[in-house]
This record gives C-alpha cells, structure tokens and sequence, in this order.
C-alpha cells in the first residue's frame, strides 16, 4: 500500500521544479548536484574525535617519550621492536630485496623529481642591491636545520611519498633529514627503505601514526626533534600536524587524498571513471569529484563507476569513498564550472576539456592541475616530476604544495656603508617612531645622527628636519 507525501512535502518539490522550470526558461543558470557527499555536520563531529585523539597521544609523548611511542606502535601497528631506527645493514638488505628493475624504477622517478626541485631551487635566487647611495639591501634562503619527513604506508606503501619529502628537502640543502614509514604487514617495506635511502635519508625510522610525528616534532631519548615536519598521511596524521604546527614549521594540512575531474563530452565516461576511481582508492574518506557541463556525461559516469567498482580490486576502499564523498555536479558553463572548482579548492585537478587552457587561465584554487587525457593525477603521484604533497580541505585558497621552498627561509638583512646615508635614514626613521610615541626607537635613530651626522640632536626629540 502506497502513502500519499506530507502536503509541505508536496510543496516544497513544487517550489523546486517550478523555479527549476522558471529558471530555465529565463535563461538562468544552475549548478545541479546529481550526487553528493557526507555532510558538514557529520564531518565535523568525525574530526572532533580525531582531534581529540591526536591531543591525547601527543601530550602522552610529551611525557613519557620512548616508552609512549612504543606502547603507541604496538597498539595501532602490532609493531614494537629493538629499535626502530634502522641501521646500514636493515638499509642494505632492504635494498637487496629488490630486483635490478625495481631499483631502476625508482631511480628513474627520482631523477625526475631531482631534475624539477633543482630548477625550482635555481630559481630561488639570493639578491643584494643598493636601494640608496650607501644603503645595501639583501635576501638570503637558508634551509632549515633539520626536517622530519613521514611516508604514508600502513594500507598501501607509499614509495613516492619518500621521493617527494626527502629528495626535495636534499635538494633545498637541509643538513638533517628523518624520514619514517609505517611498518608494512609486519615487516619495513624494502622499495620504501630503498627509496629513502637513494634519496639521501639521514636517518631511517619504521614508525607510523601520530606517534611518529608527534616523536619527531618533540624529540625523544631516540630521536633527535626537528624543525619541520612534512608529508602527507591520514587524518590523524593531518590533525597532529595541524596541532604540532608552532612548535615546528609543517609544509601544508595534507589529510586524506581529493581529486577533482573537470570534463566535456570531448572525453567519455571511462576515462572519467577510471580518473574518479583512481583517487578514491585512496582510503575510505577520500573525496572524488566530478564537475561537468554535460549531464549525459555526468550519468554515463556514474554508470562507468558502479560498472568499475564490480571490477576494481581495491574497490572495497574504493566503494566507501565514493559512495559517502564522491560527488557529480553538472554546471552550464565554463564560467560556472571554474567558480564551482575554486570553490571546491581540490587537491588534485584533471581536466579534460576542449580547452584546457581555460581552466589553467582561469582558476585559481587547487592544488595541482593536470591539463588534457593524455596526463592524470598517478603520472604527479608516482614520477612526472612534480611534488604529489599538495594541499587538502580547501587549503589551496592559500598555499601551493611542497617544494623545494618550503624547506627554505627567507631572511633578510640590511648594510649601511656610509655615515651620510646612516645620518639620511636617521633623521626619516626619528621623526616616524616619534609619530608612533616610540621613543626608544627614535633614540636609535637620534644617536646615528649625532655620531655620523655631526648634528645636535636632543635626547628622546625628533630630529628637526633641516
């Protein structure tokens, strides 16, 4: 037996078609969404318990150190041994647990990501001028002292993730780099070993979780703290660093992997599927979403998904993520398509459009942007040569990703050769920290003067101007 719908039911889905049907015939657009993903409010209580897991787990490291990091191994990895930096001879059968051809992979990806983080650093120059006569202005890079770098690896081992941390932080000239991953079904996984190693590790930790880089951020009896932590990792990894971050400087909130895939009925339904579920095999709460102007696209999509999902051997990760975060919008326009994508801010961007271009002039919110069919966001993830640590949760509003930048510190300083210059600057800098009722700072001022002014200058006065 069929109910009837509550009357306001009814007339709610009135309102909505007939503006639906109005909006249409006065040419107006409308952004559709045919599918949606969990909803803020759900969310929000999901990172409350993250949060305050993180916070307990930190503050037991604070502590009680070593012991807490282990006890927080065993318990979360099964893993508790002797020691969990590794030395020349774990790294060395790391490595000869690998075939020829295993080893040339990887070092064929690494020299791509090298080959790019050198020309990003070249273009990172010092300067030095002299803005007046006598008055030498300058800027300096300098790497930070020590960088902890952690690699994802608990559910799939993330090799690349070694390349994009510890190789770029090298590249940048940072002295001291820790890198740590998780243990990998019981055991350090021997390509990730390999490629810290390759990459210039300093030293190597089997380590997961919040516990180790809270370790790494607070230092321990076993290991020494560092000044920066990054790389990408769950969200209780995120939010450690999110709560970590003063105490050390962090590359970005990297949490869960997003992608974002723009298209036209210039590609079909498969790519697009295989693009979405690419990303979303990921973890369980990795957003994929597909923004279009074509809603027989949109549909043939979905479709293509459920088709893939039969098929897909990660699909039971895969499954969850799609089916709680994945979303298909269907806008009319390139322009509404573009306020949609920066908006959404993803992660990663593919588009596959007629023109491509548009969207690369046009955005300016994501992550990374992967231009035509013939790349896509794995080619960025494994070894194109770009940096696949990239910014998440909207947070591409105001950073870019990890490179060789982020490892660096800008600082500045200043010279003054002559006393007539020294005299110039000071009678200007007086008179405006007096503006400021900074008398202290003017006596700064007044004192070049006297000295390499030769001028009478009172005690805590302006300088008059001559």
């Amino acid at each position: 037996m069929q109910t009837k719908p509550p009357i306001r039911t009814l007339q709610i889905a009135y309102v909505c078609y007939s503006f639906t049907i109005f909006s249409s015939l006065a040419g107006f657009s409308m952004i559709r969404y045919l599918k949606r993903g969990q909803d803020a409010q759900t969310q929000a209580a999901a990172d409350a318990k993250v949060r305050a897991t993180v916070e307990t787990i930190i503050e037991n490291i604070e502590k009680r150190g070593d012991a807490a990091v282990r006890e927080y191994s065993k318990q979360f990895d099964q893993w508790s041994p002797e020691q969990f930096a590794l030395n020349q001879a774990d790294i060395e059968s790391a490595v000869k647990k690998l075939s020829p051809r295993e080893v040339e992979d990887i070092k064929f990806a690494q020299h791509q990501i090298r080959n790019f983080a050198s020309i990003q650093r070249e273009s990172m120059k010092d300067v030095e001028v002299e803005t007046l006569p006598g008055v030498v202005l300058g800027h300096k890079h300098i790497p930070v002292n020590a960088a902890g770098c952690y690699v994802p690896g608990g559910k799939y081992p993330l090799i690349a993730s070694a390349h994009m941390s510890v190789l770029t932080a090298k590249v940048a000239g940072v002295p001291h780099v820790i890198s740590t991953a998780p243990p990998f079904q019981g055991a350090p996984h021997p390509a990730i070993v390999a490629a810290m190693h390759f990459a210039g590790a300093d030293q190597i930790l089997v380590l997961g979780g919040v516990q180790a880089v809270a370790a790494m951020a607070v230092g321990t009896e076993s290991i020494r703290a560092v000044d920066m932590l990054v790389g990408p990792g769950n969200m209780y990894v995120a939010e450690a660093k999110r709560q970590l971050y003063g105490r050390v400087g962090i590359d970005l909130f990297a949490g869960p992997t997003e992608t974002l895939i723009i298209a036209d009925e210039s590609v079909d339904a498969e790519m697009c599927a295989v693009d979405l579920l690419g990303q979303a095999e990921h973890g369980p709460t990795s957003p994929a979403v597909l923004l279009t102007n074509s809603e027989k696209l949109a549909r043939e999509t979905m479709a293509e998904v459920e088709r893939q999902l039969k098929i897909l051997p990660t699909a039971g990760i895969a499954s969850v993520s799609w089916a709680v975060h994945g979303e298909v919008i269907v806008c009319d326009t390139y322009e509404e398509m573009v306020e949609k994508a920066d908006e959404i801010a993803s992660e990663h961007v593919q588009v596959m459009t007629e023109d491509p271009n548009y969207f690369l002039n046009n955005m300016t919110n994501y992550g990374a942007l992967f231009l035509g069919p013939r790349t896509n966001v794995s080619f960025g993830d494994k070894v194109i040569g770009t940096n696949h640590t990239l910014p998440t949760n909207k947070n591409a509003r105001y950073t870019g990703g990890l490179w060789v930048g982020k490892f660096l510190k800008t600082c500045t300083y200043q010279r003054v050769t002559s006393n007539q210059a020294s005299a110039a600057i000071g009678e200007v800098c007086s008179r405006l920290c007096h503006m400021e009722n900074f008398a202290g700072h003017g006596e700064q001022a007044n004192l070049r003067v006297r000295r390499y002014g030769e001028r009478d200058v009172a005690w805590y006065q302006p300088v008059a101007a001559q």
